[in-house]
């Protein structure tokens, strides 16, 4: 291209500019970086050429302008747990009330499938992460209008927010909708009672063959159920997004 060799801005932001056609805009820093690292006992401005305005504004562009629509997964709605509710509700199936039982919950407490079952990769599950059966409690509360109304509680090892397992207490409150996790986890911990394989388990979700959910089991259920749109983030989001719709302040819902 007979451009000169020394690695001056001008050539750095075209080199730039071309890379991005060929490699993920987003690599192009990394491979600028390792020119610099070469280059840089020849040619000792090359390291300030780098960082000059006109290279970093054109490896922004080349960004931009390669960038992608997010693909976020749809939110869940009440209505979507009372379709389930109705499909598995009378089931006797242990593991259809497990599916219901995390679904609802998550949906109630805005929690991250993560924090309901085991990852895949046998290497990631750890007992510590799970929620443990006998932090499970029931109690009332008053609500606003000074009635009292049902809560259940447990407690969440840890989460993203959390890495020193300090635990942090998750409280569902009763609602008066189709989406009231309450009396599904009652179905549930009815069968778990009542299952050998369970009843002494020291996990609060544990499947009727003693073992703890993993991701693509519950992520099964949802392809059964519903387009592909919908996944695991559809539970907390579409939590979010109910509260949202029923007037709860962003503040609250954070």
């Amino acid at each position: 291209h007979e451009l000169p060799v020394e690695p001056t801005a001008d050539t750095l932001s075209l080199y730039a500019a071309y890379e991005s056609h060929h490699i993920a805009a987003s690599s192009v820093r990394t491979y600028l970086s390792g020119i610099c690292h070469s280059l840089e006992p020849f040619y000792p401005n090359v390291r300030a050429n780098r960082n000059s305005d006109l290279v970093r504004n054109t490896v922004t562009g080349c960004v931009k302008m390669s960038s992608h629509t997010v693909n976020r997964k749809a939110p869940l709605s009440s209505a979507d747990l009372a379709r389930m509710l109705e499909k598995y509700g009378r089931s006797h199936s242990h593991d259809d009330a497990l599916f219901l039982a995390i679904l609802f919950v998550g949906f109630s407490a805005l929690m991250r499938l993560g924090e309901l079952v085991w990852p895949d990769s046998e290497a990631l599950c750890e007992y510590r992460k799970c929620i443990s059966f006998s932090s499970l409690a029931w109690r009332s509360a008053a609500d606003p209008d000074g009635d009292g109304v049902e809560q259940l509680s447990f407690t969440l090892p840890g989460h993203k927010g959390n890495r020193f397992f300090d635990g942090q207490t998750v409280v569902v409150t009763a609602r008066s909708d189709a989406a009231n996790a309450l009396p599904v986890m009652r179905s549930y911990l009815k069968l778990r009672q009542s299952n050998p394989a369970t009843r002494l388990h020291p996990a609060l979700f544990v499947r009727a063959d003693g073992s703890v959910p993993r991701r693509t089991w519950f992520i099964n259920y949802l392809k059964a159920n519903f387009a592909n749109d919908i996944r695991g983030h559809s539970i907390r989001s579409g939590g979010a997004t109910d509260l949202a719709i029923r007037g709860v302040p962003d503040n609250v819902i954070q």
